[in-house]
């Protein structure tokens, strides 16, 4: 990684469009000038893998160490035992301490892609957990403390609870503590590590705001908050969410062609927003490639797509999806480089034990396709089908017999959902 001995933080994130909010523009500014300085993002361990939708957040850490400085990944093993209300509908499913600390691991895979832990420089980015300081906690000395710091009235003026309120939904007292607890992070971050700036979503801004508030009350230091835009697709789509689900940045929860494919099917329109975001090109190179019109967008589409891919898995990783795409797409191939599921040949079972419907030597389609995860339902398959969406091998599954006769399955049947979705299906003995 490429380091820059002055920050100009600020500056970048402000013309690659990472900023929505910031509590001082100009402190922060100043602050940052003055030498190497801490931020961190939380990222609480609901799922063994980050999506898509944080991939904004670990950007914005990178280019933090980038402009010279020492970003902070803390792993929420406290909080996440608590959970998040922020703009959900419902409370989240209390997990274990064995499930949060699986799901820890599998999170902290990703950062190493993008974040220098290694490095000797005064900028080598730190790992924690705040399970550190809050699982030893004491209740009482606690609410003496610390929560007499806190204003009910305000907590509930915050929009992120204000909203659920007001549709009458219920609010645990559980969740109630959760922004109390991320406050109590950012105070222990600043007297442990000085660290001077949390970054987060704007769904974030509330318990920011109040981690600000807290460490001036108990410590009386300046520190700040700064926020990025909560992503849509230009279609109004949430960031990272498809039709066969989220988008992984584990490679065993997302393949890398898979993830590939996701940036290679970005709309025009958000060709030259997501090159700022996503990549490190320069903003005059994503602004001409955010440009193209017609057919030419493609060939951006392409650049986005290894771009974000080589960050997170590698060159030649991009390299080997571009390949895979164009045998597909351009050629007719198959691709070795596709998702893929096993088939027994003999009992005709899935690997994981699942057996396929079938009628003498014909094997369901619907049932090969929800398997391949290019349908989420039979249902889902069967109305592909009947739009003459499905296909093997390029030729459209019969609406009126919807079955695949086994022996012309060979050793790699290439499935498609559309033009753009695409699994194998390997049969093995």
């Amino acid at each position: 990684m490429t380091y820059h001995p002055k920050s100009d933080f600020v500056a970048v994130m402000m013309e690659r469009g990472f900023l929505s909010d910031c509590t001082d523009y100009q402190g922060l500014d100043e602050a940052l000038m003055q030498g190497v300085r801490p931020a961190y993002i939380g990222f609480d361990a609901t799922a063994k893998s980050l999506h898509v939708g944080s991939l904004i957040q670990i950007m914005m850490l990178r280019w933090f160490q980038k402009t010279g400085h020492q970003p902070i990944t803390l792993m929420g093993g406290g909080t996440t035992k608590v959970g998040d209300p922020s703009f959900r509908a419902d409370e989240r499913p209390l997990l274990t301490d064995v499930q949060i600390d699986d799901n820890i691991a599998g999170i902290k895979k990703v950062f190493s892609a993008y974040i220098d832990y290694d490095t000797d420089s005064p900028n080598k980015a730190l790992m924690l957990n705040n399970a550190e300081w809050l699982d030893g906690l004491n209740y009482l000395e606690f609410l003496r403390d610390i929560g007499r710091h806190f204003s009910v009235n305000r907590m509930l003026a915050f929009e992120s609870v204000k909203s659920r309120l007001d549709r009458e939904q219920s609010l645990s007292f559980l969740e109630f503590n959760y922004m109390i607890l991320q406050a109590y992070d950012f105070l222990e971050l600043n007297r442990r590590y000085g660290c001077i700036l949390q970054m987060g979503g704007s769904d974030q801004w509330g318990n920011i705001v109040n981690g600000i508030d807290l460490t001036r009350r108990v410590l009386d230091n300046s520190i700040f908050g700064l926020t990025s835009p909560l992503l849509t697709t230009s279609d109004g789509k949430k960031m990272g969410k498809t039709q066969d689900g989220a988008i992984w940045l584990n490679p065993d929860m997302r393949s890398p062609y898979e993830f590939w494919q996701f940036w290679r099917n970005t709309t025009d329109a958000d060709v030259g927003r997501f090159l700022k975001l996503y990549t490190e090109l320069p903003v005059d190179e994503c602004e001409r490639l955010g440009a193209l019109q017609g057919s030419e967008v493609n060939a951006a589409k392409v650049i986005l797509a290894n771009e974000v891919t080589t960050l997170l898995h590698g060159a030649e990783a991009a390299e080997a999806a571009e390949a895979t795409a164009r045998q597909v797409f351009e050629q007719g191939g198959v691709g070795e480089d596709l998702p893929s599921f096993a088939l027994k040949l003999g009992d005709l079972n899935i690997i994981d034990g699942k057996t396929l419907e079938r009628e003498g030597q014909f094997l369901s389609a619907p049932a090969l396709f929800v398997e391949a995860k290019l349908a989420k339902t039979g249902k889902d398959a069967k109305r592909l089908i009947s739009e003459n969406g499905a296909l093997i091998n390029d030729a459209p599954v019969r609406k009126d017999f919807p079955f695949v006769e086994i022996n012309s399955l060979r050793a790699q049947t290439k499935l498609s959902a559309g033009k753009k979705r695409h699994a194998l299906v390997q049969l093995v003995d």
